[in-house]
């Protein structure tokens, strides 16, 4: 280390207020003040933070210390999440949410599992505390909500990388009558509530990945699309590396040590949403028998398990109330609800140690095989997984923690506890779940949708397995990646790029044929065919691609939403896909009186139904919180692509917001990266806004032009990469 920084960070230490100090016991700022000595980081010039450490803790120590500096609030808003404390800083109102996360997640079995953990994890986590910790007494303006000083074992209340948790699928409308009232069935109005949220429109959350193998690229290279959309600002780009191998680039979720979607200098791996059935409802058989719950198991009577928790939530005053709940759970796993008589068990995986082990071990994989080794802690649930590497190899895996069950029971719906026919058998083997490897068309891909268009003709046969390895279906992102993939040989970076912000919207492709034949079926003396002639004639005439300029696109959009109002709740009644719904089920009179309203919206909301698309379709990003709040008269960024739902590969999710009749988009593309694995990797990349969480950063937007425009810039990978586009180069703790 050179002199000069050693003064600084001598004086940045000595620095740290009293009241930090006394929060950290003077041992523990020696060991983090070592740590720090063993750590650079490098910000480029777009603030991206390129961290280097000694060991992989080393690293793990300057990773997560440059995320807190970029956006501390949203690190301690996750933890405050997986932890169940939500209701500590936001109050009363987020109670059910906490109580939902405490029927899994328990400190002190935390606490136990890490102390078992493998040495090597437990040095990690104990970096990733110490960075944290150490960040907070340097930065004593930092102020948490409640977090103020984090636990090594709390990275395990946090291994799941996904924008959701499996736990997110529990009704907290219906926990809350479970747990809120003294009845064992729901109430109407909070089955009405739950219904309604879900037919309501809503952009598709997930990703796209795509991975093209060396035959169909133009350089012999495989390349690989990693495109995940989530909430905006939910991830962190970055780099860490040590010299003990670990070289990682990519989209970090904030307060995790990991790079969850990215690559290394020779693979890559991109995770989307999977649409396997890992999460399942068991209606368990309650009987009371002297005061003592038992439920019916096959032949026997079961003690129910009883436990009591604790949340704890700010009042309005400040201070600190809590509410004291007793908890059920079976074998099978914790009560959530009540239906039909029966009370419902909710079984997910729980493997804190095993996921946070693969979520590290695999950025450091360097092939297929050693990816799939990897792979064999079956610890990841929710995710598809595209994988390219610099030996020309391509794959899809399907996630790993795949319960086996008996394929008679539908287990989209609860089935019958008291059988035992109906429990899990053990988990399938990795072979055995929808599995590619350098298929010979050439390219894979995965948007969320079934594994059986993943290499087009050459994708698994939904015959060959279970029908619990897919939930949903093909979608039209699918179709789309599908018709931007097929027969095409020369695919370079720019053209992949094309491929992934194709303008094409596959859904409308099958919707607007069956609004134009409603309008030719309807008689000429009707006064709808006359009032709706030039909007119709509009939309025959479009080519399907959404543009900046596109006001046929404005059109279908808000005709969609509205047919869509039209159709969903019956759709779900029907068991149908609501695009089926809303093609075949629909009247000529829906149909025609969705686009009069699309029509009439457009004209009170901007003046004309003639309205360009990037009018009404707007990036903006006004300040630092996690829930952004919209203003028409505010500066804002035209984006040219549309949502998921409509099958716009680049998906934007917007919508009105209170007070706004433009669309501000708040989920959809939040990273997309295009990589290259030759003989050095090279990667073009972009993020939403801007890598900073501060409004007064330069870093802040300093990407929301390029993000709209699909103007990926070059990932500064190698160090001579870097030369020439440092911003700066510092040591945690060092004073600006």
């Amino acid at each position: 280390m050179r002199i000069g920084n050693l003064l600084l960070l001598s004086a940045a230490c000595a620095a740290l207020s009293t009241s930090a100090l006394a929060a950290s016991p003077a041992g523990d700022l020696v060991r983090q003040r070592a740590a720090a000595a063993r750590v650079q980081i490098v910000r480029d010039d777009w603030g991206i933070a390129h961290i280097h450490g000694k060991s992989d803790a080393d690293a793990v120590f300057g990773m997560v210390y440059a995320q807190a500096e970029d956006d501390f609030n949203r690190i301690e808003a996750n933890y405050l999440t997986a932890l169940g404390r939500t209701a500590e800083a936001e109050g009363e109102k987020a109670v059910w949410q906490d109580l939902r996360m405490k029927l899994f997640v328990d400190p002190a079995d935390l606490q136990a599992r890490y102390a078992k953990s493998p040495a090597w994890l437990k040095a990690l986590m104990d970096a990733w505390a110490d960075g944290l910790n150490f960040y907070l007494a340097a930065h004593p303006d930092t102020k948490p909500k409640v977090l103020t000083h984090f636990e090594p074992w709390m990275a395990l209340s946090f291994t799941e990388g996904s924008i959701g948790g499996d736990v997110e699928r529990i009704s907290l409308g219906e926990l809350e009558a479970f747990y809120g009232k003294p009845q064992l069935q729901a109430s109407a109005e909070v089955k009405a509530r739950e219904f309604a949220q879900a037919v309501e429109f809503r952009e598709p959350t997930g990703s796209n990945g795509f991975a093209i193998a060396p035959s169909n690229t133009k350089d012999g290279h495989a390349l690989l699309l990693i495109n995940p959309h989530t909430s905006f600002f939910f991830r962190s780009e970055l780099q860490m590396t040590s010299d003990a191998g670990l070289n990682a680039y990519g989209a970090a979720t904030w307060g995790q040590f990991f790079v969850y979607q990215g690559f290394n200098a020779h693979a890559g791996w991109m995770h989307t949403s999977s649409t396997v059935d890992v999460v399942d409802e068991f209606a368990e058989t309650i009987r009371n028998q002297d005061g003592k719950l038992f439920y019916a198991y096959g032949t026997e009577e079961r003690p129910v398990v009883t436990k009591t928790v604790e949340v704890a939530y700010k009042t309005v005053d400040g201070g600190l109330a809590r509410k004291t709940f007793t908890t059920y759970r079976t074998h099978h796993g914790p009560i959530v609800r009540a239906a039909d008589g029966k009370w419902v068990a909710f079984a997910m995986m729980y493997k804190p140690v095993e996921a946070l082990e693969q979520s590290f071990l695999r950025t450091k994989a360097t092939d297929y095989a050693s990816f799939l080794k990897v792979a064999e802690l079956k610890a990841n649930s929710s995710n598809n997984t595209l994988f390219a590497d610099d030996k020309g190899e391509v794959a899809y895996l399907h996630p790993q923690f795949i319960p086996r069950r008996d394929d008679r029971f539908d287990y989209t719906k609860p089935v019958d506890g008291a059988d035992p026919a109906t429990d899990w058998k053990g988990l399938h083997a990795l072979s055995e779940a929808p599995r590619l490897k350098n298929p010979p068309n050439g390219w894979l891909m995965n948007t969320n949708n079934w594994p059986y268009s993943a290499a087009g003709p050459y994708s698994p046969k939904p015959a060959d397995f279970p029908r619990y390895m897919d939930s949903v279906g093909e979608t039209p992102r699918g179709i789309h990646a599908t018709r931007v993939l097929t027969g095409r040989k020369d695919f370079t970076p720019p053209t992949l790029i094309q491929a992934a912000y194709d303008p094409y919207l596959t859904a409308f492709a099958d919707l607007i044929p069956t609004l134009s034949q409603a309008y030719d079926d309807t008689p000429d003396g009707d006064p709808a065919k006359a009032r709706l002639a030039r909007q119709m004639a509009a939309l025959k005439a479009w080519d399907l691609n959404w543009s900046e300029g596109s006001t046929e696109t404005s059109l279908a959009v808000f005709w969609g939403e509205a047919l869509w109002a039209k159709s969903s709740a019956e759709a779900k009644k029907q068991g149908l896909s609501v695009y089926r719904y809303m093609a075949e089920r629909t009247t000529s009179a829906q149909k025609l009186s969705a686009l009069a309203e699309a029509s009439d919206r457009l004209t009170a909301d901007f003046g004309d139904w003639r309205t360009p698309w990037g009018q009404i379709n707007r990036f903006q990003r006004n300040d630092g919180a996690i829930v952004q709040t919209f203003d028409d008269e505010r500066p804002s960024i035209p984006v040219p692509f549309a949502s998921g739902q409509w099958g716009s590969l680049a998906s934007f999710g917007a919508k009105r917001y209170p007070g706004t009749k433009k669309y501000y988009g708040t989920s959809g593309n939040s990273f997309v990266a295009v990589v290259e694995f030759g003989p050095k990797v090279k990667a073009l990349a972009v993020s939403a806004g801007g890598e900073s969480g501060d409004p007064v950063s330069k870093h802040f937007a300093d990407q929301a032009q390029r993000y709209a425009k699909g103007d990926l810039r070059t990932v500064y990978f190698y160090p001579d990469q870097l030369a020439g586009h440092v911003e700066r180069t510092y040591r945690p703790g060092e004073l600006k």
